[in-house]
């Protein structure tokens, strides 16, 4: 029997091919072929991303999921009969003597711990069918389409028929109308109905938690590539990647997403590329270097934040920012004329040892230049005269005051485009050392991101390497994760802190790479030949994404949609053109 359907009407009502020839079997649609096969039997357990390998089928094949929720009451009751019904069997065969039938002692069991989830609210019932439509170019290539498809659900424990006589509701019901015109359901609790989304790539087997964020798509299959930092290990992220491959569109990409789901975000922007997506979210901007923009480096954490001896973790800070203001680390002697000036200055603003002298007005870096002036030690002048350009020279804008701020929003972008270049290292610090006075509030504790764009900034320089990596190593105990952004793996390979800070980062994001570095970084990483090309050759946005010490790895595409590229994109024609189009409106 074949029945053949035409539409008639103008070409721009026209929805869907001209005609449809319905066959017990299949359908010609158009030009072409196809057959729906409705799942009817499901293994026992599933893996999250158990229909994976039938999106990730080389053909055309088009998985559609009928989910209806069943409410609690009705889910409960129609539980309670079925488990009647299967103990009630199992007790029959036990009376006459039958061997029981482990199916249905396994089903009993299913069944009782399911009724407990749900009693307990645990768990939700649902009404789900999948079905699957096969296309192909003639009948003989859609009965071999159709073979190799049914042999690839028996290896996931799917029993999937081929529908007789109703085809045409079957293709119907694989279109995207939520039509489900074949009503062939099975029921599935929560954790079973979560599973089979393809939200998750199966190369990445860790659980995905409430703050897990999509990368974008999978691009050896047809899968999404979503990752929890905040599940692993620790929450540390490094992106590598050569100038112009889109690691700064996807730091910021991933730091939208994360306020989606309630991450604090921080971010240090050496080239003023996050105002746009600060603007939007309505987060704080701080343009560093701004006229009466300051941050003071001697201030003492507030009463609530103190823990320990706040004025002596207060002196090495200072240590380690004043060997990156001077270029260079310090030697013994140094140090210690160091040490005397810091304590100086402290007293001399009536700061000491005692707690309750720490929430008095701090010194400045001023006060830090007389007392090294006024020390008798050779050492302690020449620290003052590498100091002067800060105090009273072509720096002194950002020390020559009290702190002027402290921004307090769920966005928080330090702007580092004002400050000139000899001075975004020492800014850079400046701002990580308030980001994570705030990240180790114990006050406030909640997820934080901080991104430090253009690390290579701090990297280069061997005191602030060393800042970044104790950060990387603590931020974990302060629930935060580190996202350490560079366009030069060099900076990162090239040195013991910078491997240190990849070995503490268990998200690991590879980028299109630059050939001259590609073999340190393949060495880095472990890559495969494979692996490799597909660096040296990826399209911007593309590249690869390890965790779990490369043991899990995955390529991707990184996907935005229109209105999150238009935040986060840095492209100069682009850009001219959302401007050219925000003063028309």
């Amino acid at each position: 029997m074949r029945l053949r359907l035409r539409r008639t009407g103008s070409a721009p009502s026209r929805i869907g091919p001209d005609a449809v020839e319905v066959q017990p079997r299949r359908l010609r649609v158009g030009g072409g072929v196809c057959a729906t096969l409705a799942v009817t039997g499901y293994p026992r357990e599933v893996a999250p991303g158990w229909l994976e390998p039938l999106l990730a089928y080389p053909g055309r094949l088009d998985v559609s999921v009928h989910v209806e929720p069943v409410p609690s009451l009705v889910a409960s009751d129609r539980l309670r009969k079925q488990l009647a019904r299967l103990e009630s069997g199992l007790r029959a065969d036990h009376e006459h003597g039958r061997l029981l039938d482990p199916g249905a002692e396994a089903a009993a069991e299913d069944a009782q711990e399911l009724a407990s989830r749900i009693a307990r609210g645990q768990a939700k019932l649902f009404r789900a069918a999948i079905y699957l439509t096969v296309h192909a170019a003639s009948e003989e290539e859609l009965d071999d389409a159709c073979a190799q498809v049914r042999a690839l659900a028996a290896s996931l424990l799917l029993d999937a028929r081929q529908v007789t006589f109703r085809q045409l509701q079957g293709w119907v019901s694989g279109l995207p109308f939520a039509y489900d015109n074949l009503g062939m359901r099975r029921t599935f609790d929560t954790p079973a109905l979560a599973a089979a989304f393809p939200f998750t790539s199966p190369d990445l087997t860790a659980e995905l938690g409430p703050t897990a964020v999509l990368y974008g798509a999978n691009t050896a299959s047809a899968s999404l590539v979503a990752w929890d930092r905040f599940a692993q290990d620790n929450h540390n992220s490094v992106i590598l990647a050569r100038s112009g491959a889109g690691k700064s569109y996807l730091a910021k990409l991933e730091a939208l997403r994360s306020l989606y789901v309630g991450v604090e975000v921080a971010v240090i922007d050496p080239e003023d590329e996050y105002a746009r997506l600060c603007a939007a979210v309505g987060g704080a901007y701080l343009h560093l270097g701004a006229p009466k923009v300051r941050l003071n480096p001697f201030d003492l954490p507030p009463r609530g934040q103190r823990d320990g001896d706040p004025l002596t973790r207060r002196a090495l800070f200072l240590h380690t920012l004043i060997a990156v203001m001077l270029g260079e680390p310090l030697d013994k002697a140094g140090k210690a004329a160091l040490d005397r000036g810091i304590i100086a200055a402290y007293r001399q603003a009536g700061i000491t040892i005692e707690p309750r002298t720490w929430s008095r007005r701090p010194p400045l870096m001023r006060d830090l230049v007389t007392a090294l002036t006024g020390d008798d030690d050779p050492k302690a002048h020449e620290l003052a005269a590498g100091l002067a350009p800060y105090v009273t020279g072509s720096h002194r804008r950002l020390f020559d005051g009290p702190t002027t701020t402290r921004p307090d929003s769920h966005l928080i972008v330090f702007s580092l485009r004002d400050l000139p270049e000899e001075l975004k290292a020492v800014g850079t610090l400046l701002t990580l050392d308030a980001v994570w006075r705030r990240v180790s509030d114990p006050r406030n504790r909640r997820p934080r991101l901080v991104v430090v764009d253009e690390a290579w900034l701090l990297m280069r320089d061997p005191e602030g390497a060393k800042f970044l990596l104790r950060m990387a190593k603590a931020a974990r105990k302060h629930w935060a994760g580190l996202s350490v952004v560079t366009q030069d793996a060099a900076d990162l390979l090239g040195s013991e802190i910078g491997q240190a800070v990849i070995a503490n980062s268990t998200t690991q994001i590879l980028l299109k790479q630059a050939p001259q570095t590609i073999d340190r970084v393949a060495d880095a990483f472990h890559l495969s030949d494979g692996e490799r090309q597909l660096l040296l050759s990826a399209e911007r946005g593309t590249g690869l994404l390890t965790a779990g010490a490369g043991a899990q790895r995955v390529p991707l595409q990184v996907i935005a949609s229109r209105r999150e590229h238009d935040l986060v994109t840095s492209d100069p024609q682009e850009l001219a053109g959302l401007n050219c189009e925000e003063d028309d409106l």
